[in-house]
């Protein structure tokens, strides 16, 4: 897929939580085809602590309007500082990088399980499975209710399960604990979020026999493949049906060759 290097146009920035914002862009052409699971690099502007762009997740397209969300989680000073960008300032993006999840072939349950601003991508995957007559089941895990994100917008596409770790919103513990799981089967899952969630989802999808995709956060400065700082070791599809049982192993660049796996390649489970 065709790269671009865009000087997008801020179209708003809401706070949406203590610590996330969701960034609005736009362009004067049409905005270049994205699919689910791809991200930006943004290049942050005024920050002399920042050298290097900072990958993020693309968190939903809207056509009608000819706009680009991103969710960003203000964390460093360079994430602070697109907090504060202004309606009508210019964002440097490199997009849409990264390879997709896997729209699903049939019309079986499928569950997007999110934790923290992990749960950006599965907001564009529920909208264009809705578009191909799919309507999933998301689960959604945060800390607390102030922390869980975009839930209205989630409840558009689907069901939506939540978990918080203080039980402030939705059943307390972590979202593999959530009784969704023991009390139904999913033909397919898919995640983000947090290592520690995702591992954990990894090994439930395995034990359940599920195929489960997820979207992996490593360091990602270029987004090309060429700086080698997010390579991650994965089992190599031998051709077997199960090639989690592979013995043959490769690096790869999460921003090239993912960020989006098969966990039965991830040397997770």
């Amino acid at each position: 897929m065709k790269k671009y290097m865009l000087d997008l146009t801020v179209v708003g920035v809401r706070q949406i939580s203590r610590k996330h914002a969701l960034i609005r862009l736009t362009d004067e052409q049409e905005l270049p085809e994205m699919i689910p699971g791809q991200f930006v690099e943004v290049r942050i502007d005024d920050s002399p602590s920042t050298f290097l762009r900072r990958p993020i997740s693309i968190n939903f397209i809207d056509r009608e309007h000819n706009e680009l969300w991103l969710l960003v989680a203000m964390i460093g000073d360079g994430t602070r500082r697109l907090g504060q960008l202004q309606t009508g300032d210019k964002l440097n993006c490199l997009l849409p990088l990264g390879n997709a999840f896997t729209m699903p072939e049939n019309n079986g349950p499928l569950l997007l399980v999110g934790g923290g601003v992990g749960v950006a991508p599965l907001l564009y995957m529920g909208a264009e499975m809705l578009k191909q007559g799919l309507r999933p089941t998301f689960l959604l895990g945060a800390r607390t209710k102030e922390d869980l994100l975009e839930v209205d917008l989630f409840n558009r596409y689907g069901r939506v399960c939540v978990t918080t770790e203080d039980g402030s919103a939705g059943e307390q513990g972590f979202v593999t604990a959530h009784s969704i799981l023991q009390q139904e089967h999913f033909q397919r899952i898919y995640t983000c979020g947090p290592k520690p969630m995702m591992m954990a989802v990894a090994r439930y999808a395995r034990n359940a026999g599920i195929v489960c995709e997820a979207s992996l956060e490593n360091m990602m400065a270029c987004g090309l493949g060429a700086c080698l700082c997010c390579v991650e070791k994965v089992k190599v599809d031998d051709g077997s049906p199960d090639f989690a049982s592979s013995s043959q192993m490769s690096n790869v660049c999460v921003c090239k060759d993912g960020p989006v796996f098969d966990t039965r390649c991830l040397l997770w489970t």
